[in-house]
């Protein structure tokens, strides 16, 4: 797959990460090729920085990793994120609320899409399939679809499973081709990078990215 750099967003979202970690990533993805790098809030101004004018779309989270968040706490980290730099937003949803049934998320994703959106950005929204349900992974991805997302993302990497080609595959089937998919979490190597590609996903968030590509290089 002579592409497979331009699916993978280059991620460190491990509490530990520092600035030398930070400068690594952006090296890493502007010397692969990345389509993205993916940083926490607090280091998006140094990310955009060390990005500069390369092909790297900076990559961050809204209220991560569990949601729970107020959704004026989300919008004011989405701004702060803006005016730092980054170009897209991963939004995590509120699955309690889901869980609860509340209309809530539909209408926190059109405000934080309209926000995005206006200032030029992509909005993604994590649902964290490890807590749903088929149904509810249905009815997450409808929610986002009418809110105009531009992307549904499987997983924040903290819940107890990441992507799964199954839940890729189902995420696919409800959603508009307008609609991206990016599959996340646990994505080590090759073939589990090549296989939820083929059940549907648009993008790969992994911090193994390299090791992805070495292992490409090396078959």
């Amino acid at each position: 797959m002579n592409n497979l750099n331009r699916f993978i967003e280059h991620t460190n979202l491990k509490p530990t990460i520092t600035g030398k970690d930070v400068d690594t990533l952006i090296k890493e993805a502007k010397e692969f090729g990345f389509v993205g790098a993916c940083v926490p809030p607090f280091w998006v101004k140094r990310a955009s920085r060390e990005i500069g004018d390369a092909d790297v779309q900076l990559v961050t989270v809204i209220g991560f990793p569990l949601g729970y968040n107020m959704t004026e706490t989300k919008v004011e980290e989405m701004k702060l994120a803006m005016r730092d730099g980054a170009d897209e937003l991963d939004l995590v949803m509120n699955v309690s609320a889901i869980k609860d049934g509340m209309p809530w998320p539909k209408i926190e994703f059109a405000k934080c899409s309209k926000l995005a959106h206006e200032e030029g950005k992509i909005l993604k929204v994590i649902i964290e399939t490890a807590y749903l349900n088929d149904d509810e992974i249905k009815i997450a991805c409808k929610l986002c679809a009418d809110a105009g997302v531009d992307y549904v993302k499987t997983s924040t990497g903290f819940a107890g499973e990441g992507a799964k080609e199954d839940h890729v595959k189902l995420m696919r089937s409800v959603l508009p081709s307008s609609v991206g998919i990016k599959a996340s979490g646990g994505i080590k190597t090759l073939d589990q990078t090549l296989a939820l590609i083929k059940a549907g996903a648009d993008r790969i968030g992994t911090s193994s990215g390299v090791d992805i590509m070495q292992e490409l290089k090396n078959n």
